[in-house]
């Protein structure tokens, strides 16, 4: 089971974020669990200094901006 962790404090793109998370989800069948991470100290013990961002097993995968469903669907693959 995989591990996505959207990154970001609740602004707009990151909900949009997490729901293209949860569709790609969906869409691919590839069982996931979906964790928010809205924490700013956590958010940059990523790396992260820019949100939106995306992380698959612990691995920061998109940074600034929102993927469509399908485009996170393929980094799920």
């Amino acid at each position: 089971m995989k591990l996505v962790q959207v990154l970001g404090p609740g602004c707009p793109k990151c909900e949009k974020l997490k729901h293209n998370v949860e569709e790609a989800i969906v869409q691919s069948g590839v069982e996931a669990t979906v964790e928010k991470i809205s924490d700013i100290n956590a958010i940059v013990g990523f790396g992260v200094m820019t949100t939106p961002a995306l992380a698959i097993d612990g691995e920061v995968k998109v940074v600034g901006k929102v993927p469509s469903a399908e485009e996170i669907a393929k980094l799920l693959a």
